[in-house]
């Protein structure tokens, strides 16, 4: 894979990792849509762009993250926080362990088998079209009104069990999770908010899982892409990711998810297209 194309895929991978509109879509049908010729980049590429955006949204939600875990290891932070704002940061940390279980078991039995047998093309159209159907639904309910510090384990266990589904090709992490906050009634900020946080834990998971056999695939000279590629898409999807979490944040201040749900729907139209005809010139 050329460097230029590392550095579109990692664009892609931090544009569409946090906005609801499936990062595992865009990355398989984007090179094939412009008729790349490139070969596959390896497992090695795959972690280079998450641990971009894992490190997008830790930067952006380090205090965050810092509060929710000394107040969930027992400490009492910040120092002048009253009492109740320590047990609600207490809670919320574990929240968001409860809210990783799922996603981490679903992903350590069966990941491997989801990457080989489900990233096609109709999948994935199917995928962007019902997601993107659910979510026009959810954007409709009334009353979507509950803000983060009312979350509770419903919404842990909801929105976790939702960001297991993502492991599913074309569901999106970030949209099938916000969707899920929004059944639950939370603000389309709130529901974000929620959904980005609780990417940290399984993003960070992962990225560790696979890191040990990209240092053996190092060491053994054994890397598809040069170092140098792996660092600058690492870079160019943390400074992306992290861009987008901004402004997205503040763009559910006061606009709804529609957009986003049309572009959804269009997309998994055009790969639906893209597959039958493929389906086509392969008889």
């Amino acid at each position: 894979m050329s460097l230029m194309h590392a550095i579109v895929l990692a664009v892609v991978q931090g544009l569409t990792e946090f906005l609801p509109i499936s990062s595992t879509a865009h990355l398989i049908v984007l090179p094939k849509l412009f008729h790349w010729t490139d070969p596959d980049p390896g497992q090695a590429f795959d972690v280079a762009m998450h641990a971009g955006t894992l490190l997008a949204v830790v930067f952006y939600f380090f205090r965050t993250w810092l509060t929710f875990v000394l107040c969930g290891l027992g400490m009492h932070y910040p120092p002048r926080a009253g009492a109740d704002e320590v047990v609600h940061n207490r809670r919320m940390f574990w929240y968001m362990v409860i809210g990783t279980i799922p996603a981490g078991l679903l992903g350590l039995f069966f990941n491997r088998w989801i990457e080989n047998n489900l990233r096609t093309m109709p999948i994935i159209g199917v995928s962007l079209v019902g997601v993107g159907l659910l979510m026009w639904w959810a954007e409709t309910r009334p009353r979507l009104t509950r803000e983060l510090d009312s979350s509770n384990m419903g919404d842990a266990l909801s929105i976790g069990t939702a960001q297991a589904v993502a492991l599913w090709p074309g569901v999106s992490r970030s949209g099938i999770t916000i969707t899920a906050g929004l059944f639950r009634g939370m603000t389309r900020e709130a529901a974000t908010r929620f959904s980005f946080l609780l990417s940290a834990p399984i993003i960070a998971a992962a990225v560790l899982f696979e890191l040990p056999k990209l240092v053996r695939e190092h060491r053994a000279g054994g890397l598809e892409l040069p170092l140098s590629t792996l660092l600058v898409s690492i870079a160019v999807s943390a400074v992306v990711g992290y861009l987008v979490i901004a402004f997205f944040l503040r763009y559910l201040q006061t606009r709804t998810l529609k957009v986003f749900i049309v572009y959804r729907i269009a997309f998994g139209i055009i790969v639906l297209i893209l597959a039958y005809l493929q389906l086509g010139s392969a008889r």
